[in-house]
């Protein structure tokens, strides 16, 4: 009998991720599905908590609060910066993402949230904070995690990183 779902397992699954007005940020039904290392924080902890104890051909429909999925939408982690700062050949656009370095040299994401005439406002919000998460999952297949998978904190094979 396969294991239940539990920090430590691997997690194969298919899932539709839509928002409140109905537009689907993400999907894999249709394509490869996806594999995740429960407990080491590959997953939003809102969609992990409702995950825990689950068991493999359930198909499940989840709501993750804000709080528990991409964090509530911070304005003060906005910032508008001249165009200057970009390379001279960067074509940006909203809702793209690039790394840069937080002030205590910690690498970070941040998007493009408005580009006007010689100014950009970016944002280290993910372009999902302050949205309500709702998803559709089809547990596909559950498993005990290799050694090497638990020390690397992800999945090796099919659906997960290759090394």
């Amino acid at each position: 009998m396969k294991p239940a779902i539990a920090d430590g397992h691997v997690v194969t699954l298919h899932y539709r991720l839509t928002l409140d007005d109905g537009f689907i940020a993400e999907q894999s039904f249709g394509g490869e599905p996806l594999a995740y290392l429960h407990g080491a924080s590959n997953m939003v902890p809102g969609l992990e908590r409702q995950l825990a104890g689950r068991n493999a051909g359930e198909v499940l429909e989840l709501v993750v609060p804000a709080a528990e999925g991409y964090g509530e939408y911070d304005p003060t982690a906005e910032q508008r910066v001249p165009r200057t700062v970009f390379p001279p050949d960067a074509k940006l656009e909203v809702g793209m993402s690039f790394q840069t370095r937080a002030r205590s040299g910690q690498s970070m994401p941040v998007w493009v949230r408005a580009v006007a005439g010689d100014q950009v406002t970016v944002t280290a919000n993910h372009p999902l904070a302050g949205q309500r998460l709702n998803f559709r999952v089809e547990i596909l297949d559950v498993r005990r995690a290799t050694p090497e998978e638990k020390k690397h904190g992800h999945v090796h094979g099919p659906g997960g990183h290759q090394h």
